[in-house]
């Protein structure tokens, strides 16, 4: 199935579903976070579609006077097609429901952007750091973010110019 069948098929299903809809090089749709919980069970569960391999989940800082951008690759390996799901976020409190209870590999993708990013990912049965330690302060990959000079008493390298 190609991108534009797919997005027919979502358009068919959900009316006023995609807010945005980007093709070559990459077939992406933009969605509103309401929309998430319904629309990733129907991508999983849809025999035509069938997304059964969560690929990536990934955060995007659009910088600080804006949003914060959530992306997930899904793939089928039943019919070999691929899209891209992007939802915006409210940076002041990230959150939008986890799907790691229908694509299992979610479940350590989202622990890692929400170490990242500070996206919560509602309903996740363990989210917590995965990279960093508990008591760190912060989201290291936030445009807005500032490295800490000391950690636990020890100097924290700086990148090196």
């Amino acid at each position: 199935m190609i991108f534009e069948d797919i997005k027919k098929s979502l358009d068919q299903q959900f009316p006023d579903l995609v807010l945005v809809a980007g093709e070559d090089p990459f077939h992406f749709i933009t969605i509103a976070l309401n929309k998430w919980s319904r629309l990733a069970r129907f991508l999983h569960n849809n025999k035509d579609l069938k997304f059964d391999s969560l690929h990536c989940i990934t955060g995007i800082d659009n910088g600080p006077e804006n949003c914060l951008e959530v992306r997930y690759n899904l793939f089928s390996m039943t019919h070999r097609h691929w899209l891209e799901v992007r939802i915006e976020l409210d940076r002041t409190d990230p959150r939008l429901p986890s799907v790691e209870q229908i694509w299992r590999t979610a479940d350590w993708l989202e622990r890692e952007t929400y170490d990242m990013y500070g996206i919560i990912f509602e309903g996740h049965r363990d989210l917590r750091r995965i990279l960093l330690e508990d008591d760190w302060e912060g989201w290291p990959l936030r445009k807005d973010y500032i490295t800490p000079e000391f950690y636990r008493e020890m100097p924290v390298p700086k990148d090196k110019i």
